[in-house]
């Protein structure tokens, strides 16, 4: 619709020349309307899951042999991603084979994540989407290894994350799995309940909820579609924002906002 409006705003008010600019805004404005902000089309978008799923898997193989091998408690997270996006038979030996490429100690990432930069890399939602999955591979066990902490640090890096953000995400990513089966209001409960969000007891209710609906918008299923997200993996961007919204629930009992 605005393709229209542009090209017979720009023709009316500078001619031809005019006209094709105001075609051009208004292309822009159509895509955004039609697939989010910082989307784009269909096709680039393909490219973009396609990308996506293929560093997530290679950046997991890497992550789980960073340690020097691969614990069952890896595989069995790898085993229950591939269940969870419902992945095909053909799809899982795909997935599986890139794991085995990740995990092969001459596996250099670099690549990865300069392919990856190229093509999903002015999404900041989908960077940061991509670098909490790692993260909760990584603490699926319940502490990181200082070998995959350093490797995490590096992809962190690579995403465009400083230091303080990537110390953050990892934080919150501990805590916010603590709210996946929900939480009795105890103190300690309490206290994770802000570091999941980002936040401590001294933070405002105002500061709080801008935090909680900043985070709650990043896992927002049509805007992560549109962002280029795999739909399969939407399943798991629900499981973060119902982690995040249980933790908000906490603090707003016992703030009473």
């Amino acid at each position: 619709m605005f393709k229209f409006i542009g090209l017979i705003a720009g023709y009316y008010f500078l001619g031809f020349f005019g006209a094709l600019l105001g075609l051009f805004i208004g292309s822009m404005i159509d895509r955004t309307r039609a697939y989010g902000a910082g989307a784009m089309n269909p096709l680039q978008n393909a490219l973009r899951q396609s990308v996506f799923i293929e560093t997530m898997f290679l950046s997991m193989g890497k992550l789980a042999k960073a340690d020097g091998q691969v614990s069952q408690t890896e595989i069995a997270h790898v085993e229950l991603l591939m269940e969870k996006l419902r992945m095909t038979a053909e799809h899982r030996v795909q997935a599986i084979a890139l794991f085995k490429q990740g995990a092969d100690p001459a596996f250099a990432i670099e690549a990865t994540y300069a392919r990856f930069m190229s093509v999903c890399g002015h999404t900041l939602h989908l960077r940061q989407v991509l670098l909490v999955y790692l993260i909760a591979m990584a603490t699926a066990d319940g502490q990181v290894h200082p070998a995959e902490e350093g490797l995490l640090a590096d992809i962190a890096r690579r995403l465009g994350f400083d230091q303080a953000t990537f110390r953050q995400l990892i934080d919150m990513v501990l805590n916010q799995s603590h709210f996946a089966a929900g939480q009795p209001s105890s103190e300690a409960a309490l206290d994770d309940a802000y570091k999941a969000l980002g936040v401590t007891k001294e933070h405002t209710d105002q500061e709080i909820k801008r935090a909680y609906r900043k985070l709650i918008s990043q896992y927002h299923p049509d805007k992560l579609i549109g962002q280029g997200l795999p739909e399969d993996m939407i399943a798991l961007a629900s499981e973060k924002a119902k982690e995040i919204q249980l933790a908000h629930d906490l603090i707003e009992k016992t703030r009473n906002i």
